[in-house]
């Protein structure tokens, strides 16, 4: 068996299922879930019970939010995606392993034995999964709930006013919502490069939220000039540019592009960090 105990697979060892259902059953997640699906229903209560906006003839995004279901949830993603979306996934992909280090458990999972790679790989996908699944749920409650609070109607443009039939806009907001995942993954990946090098989860989130809000300052800052366009905050609201009657998609390719390869040289960094941690300490 080479050294082995009879029946041990290293490829079996930590099964994905098990790791999905022992992060579903931890408070943070149903609570943040719980946060994620009743957001849409608030800003509908605020909406009906609020004081009235400006009118028709403004055309800002808040502002045209009660014009129909798509108008809300594109409303609802624009406000939740530079925080709450945030914080959802700094939670689910840092606390993943800075969590099992303050509980002393890391050095029991690994002594299983289960691979190190294979450890941290089964977390990553769990993480980036629920990750995911914030990202994209938040949208699809607030289309329901716009739907059924202000109706099923075409798509106002904000900033120009053009109505485009809704039908045309639902494959581009499937488009939109797959773009603000792309644009979390940065998010995803320092919060897990952290998780890995501290035992504290805490630390782990707030330095990925940190992060979002150092970049979102020096993205203000004019002086930087074309230095913005490599921040990882800086291609965010470039979806919006899909909703357009003429859609302008090379915003969200540059978005794609620094995400992606941030998201990259960070995780890899994360792996060759914990193959060298020392999991006793």
């Amino acid at each position: 068996m080479g050294g082995q105990a009879p029946g041990y697979a290293p490829g079996r060892t930590l099964p994905l299922r098990v790791e999905f259902v022992r992060q579903l059953r931890r408070r943070r997640t149903m609570a943040m879930f719980g946060v994620l699906l009743a957001l849409p229903w608030v800003l509908v209560v605020a909406f009906q019970f609020g004081p009235a906006g400006r009118g028709q003839n403004s055309l800002r995004l808040s502002d045209l939010a009660t014009a129909g279901g798509l108008n809300f949830a594109a409303f609802a993603l624009s406000v939740s995606a530079s925080f709450l979306l945030v914080v959802a996934v700094a939670l689910f992909c840092g606390d993943t392993v800075a969590s099992e280090a303050s509980w002393s458990s890391l050095r029991y999972l690994l002594a299983a034995p289960v691979p190190r790679d294979r450890l941290l790989r089964q977390k990553l996908v769990v993480a980036l999964a629920y990750s995911a699944a914030a990202v994209t749920v938040l949208p699809l409650m607030a289309l329901l709930a716009g739907t059924l609070a202000f109706g099923w109607n075409d798509i106002t443009v904000p900033g120009t006013g053009e109505v485009i039939p809704a039908v045309d806009v639902l494959p581009k907001f499937a488009i939109v919502i797959g773009y603000a995942l792309v644009s979390q993954l940065v998010v995803a990946a320092v919060a897990f490069l952290l998780s890995v090098g501290t035992d504290s989860p805490l630390g782990a989130v707030g330095g990925a939220v940190g992060l979002v809000i150092v970049s979102s300052i020096l993205q203000a800052v004019e002086a930087l000039g074309s230095l913005r366009e490599f921040l990882p905050t800086f291609w965010n609201s470039a979806w919006l540019d899909a909703l357009a009657p003429e859609p302008d998609y090379s915003g969200m390719i540059k978005g794609v592009a620094v995400s992606v390869t941030y998201s990259v040289v960070l995780i890899a960094l994360a792996f060759r960090r914990f193959r060298r941690r020392d999991v006793v300490s």
